[in-house]
């Protein structure tokens, strides 16, 4: 076991690397603003490598991915589907992009106004929602996410909302549910742990590997959402007990 004060300062020589790379494919991504989106999400794709390299490195953090047949678009009803992640860290707002095929990310539209991080986030064809709109915003969703659902692109979303502790679950939000009932659309469920090792509002990141389950694709067609949602919520939650490890929930 590392001592915090080395721990602090593996986090610390990660996050430089961070703002780094993150400055670098950032504005990349923005000088390529002229670009198919799909162009913009390959770079996205690369400051995923380099960051998870650097985590690798400087905080002995890894993962490993089990399921990855399930996002094969010949298993699919469609062959693209919608992504619906476990949301425990920040962690899975930079793996995701390194495993899953180039999807659409929906995320709270406030990010969009984070200097160089924020425009490249607005230029990878994303759905950018005001939380607070209620109805408008799941509308929004809908629409949007139906048209480039129905253009071939993935979508991906984060059914709790918000960073849940590891250890901790909360009411799925019906978005995600309501856009798969509505387009129809396969949705793939996926677990991880990555709280455990990154958890939320720590500025440590411990060393270890962290699991990912990719789940098989659920079927939606002539489903409700509530129901969506439930299976999707039991398949999480679920597979989170087989590879939650319950002496690294209160980790700061």
């Amino acid at each position: 076991m590392q001592s915090k004060p080395i721990l602090y300062i593996r986090a610390v020589l990660f996050w430089l690397g961070f703002i780094v790379t993150t400055g670098f494919f950032g504005t990349l991504v923005c000088l390529l603003f002229f670009t198919p989106s799909d162009t913009r999400l390959k770079v996205a794709r690369l400051w995923s490598y380099a960051n998870l390299f650097l985590l690798k490195l400087t905080c002995g953090l890894d993962f490993e991915v089990s399921g990855l047949e399930n996002l094969d678009s010949s298993k699919l009803t469609h062959g693209n589907a919608i992504i619906l992640s476990k949301h425990q860290s920040t962690w899975e707002t930079i793996a995701l992009h390194s495993f899953t095929p180039l999807a659409r990310w929906v995320f709270k539209r406030e990010l969009m106004y984070i200097p160089i991080f924020g425009w490249a986030l607005a230029l990878t064809d994303p759905i950018a929602l005001n939380r607070g709109a209620g109805r408008v915003a799941i509308n929004q969703l809908v629409t949007s996410g139906t048209k480039k659902l129905k253009d071939e692109k993935w979508m991906i979303l984060f059914p709790e909302g918000t960073r849940t502790a590891a250890g901790k679950t909360q009411k799925y939000k019906i978005g995600g549910a309501i856009l798969a009932e509505k387009s129809g659309y396969d949705v793939v469920p996926i677990a991880h742990n990555a709280g455990e090792f990154w958890p939320r509002h720590s500025f440590i990141k411990w060393p270890g590997t962290i699991s990912v389950v990719i789940g098989p694709a659920i079927k939606t067609a002539g489903r409700s959402a509530d129901d969506i949602n439930k299976e999707v919520h039991d398949w999480i939650e679920d597979t989170m007990k087989s590879i939650s490890d319950p002496s690294r929930w209160n980790r700061k």
